[in-house]
């Protein structure tokens, strides 16, 4: 069976979500990720979003993080400063954030593009992201794979990574543990252990190295034994396409 990117990448991410974890995420494909996730692998994850809502089990797709749908059947709804009061405490496992650049270290901005005074593009900011960065035990970065999104360096620091490499976390004062992988409609890729830095762990099918580093503005690290990512199954995909997100609002 055929798929799109956004289907590879929804399923390349689902597979982060690990079951029996408290998992902090957002609308768009994360949304979708999870709840491929709680309806394959990992049945017993519960799912936090910024509104207040504690492991709900939807119906149907949401459209936002405070969609009246998800509150019919959660566990626990309450608000805001609620759900960053349990982020603060240790208590989120992976937090799933998007982005509008991304260096090599993790490093987000979802700011600025430009200076921070009189930028080229002003962007919606933070939310909850740098909380999510800053103190769930892991986060994943989804995003879309171009130049323009993978910097050299960020116009503006909105999230923290590795900031400027191995130990920066540490001497930050940042309780999380940073991000543990990136997945793009291109590949999936890591962070080296000894360098902080990112590295190509797997190509999707149809994708080359080439096509991932001529989309890339700094140079990137390879895993030894590069492989191609695993398809979406068959089983998957009918999953997403008839019970997750029929009417195709994300994919």
């Amino acid at each position: 069976m055929s798929f799109s990117k956004d289907e590879i990448m929804t399923v390349a991410t689902s597979r982060y979500i690990a079951d029996g974890d408290t998992v902090f995420i957002g609308t768009g494909l994360p949304m979708v990720a999870a709840y491929l996730a709680k309806a394959t692998h990992a049945p017993n994850v519960a799912l936090m979003f910024e509104s207040g809502v504690l492991d709900p089990r939807p119906r149907s797709i949401a459209k936002a993080v405070g969609d009246p749908r998800l509150v019919s059947t959660a566990r626990r709804v309450s608000g805001m400063m609620d759900s960053l009061l349990m982020l603060q405490g240790g208590r989120v496992d992976l937090g799933v954030l998007g982005c509008a650049q991304v260096d090599r270290f993790g490093n987000i901005n979802t700011t600025a593009i430009g200076s921070y005074e009189r930028p080229s593009t002003r962007l919606p900011g933070s939310g909850g992201a740098n909380d999510i960065a800053s103190c769930a035990k892991h986060h994943l970065i989804v995003t879309r794979h171009n130049r323009r999104t993978f910097v050299e360096s960020v116009d503006y620091l909105t999230t923290p990574g590795h900031l400027t490499g191995p130990g920066a976390r540490q001497r930050a004062g940042l309780p999380g543990g940073g991000p543990i992988g990136v997945v793009t409609d291109l590949g999936v890729f890591g962070f080296d252990a000894r360098t902080c830095e990112m590295v190509v762990e797997s190509v999707h099918p149809g994708v080359s190295l080439d096509d991932v580093r001529a989309a890339t503005a700094f140079e990137l690290a390879v895993k030894p034994d590069l492989s191609e990512t695993k398809p979406p199954s068959d089983s998957e995909l009918d999953i997403l396409r008839t019970r997750i997100d029929p009417e195709g609002v994300y994919l």
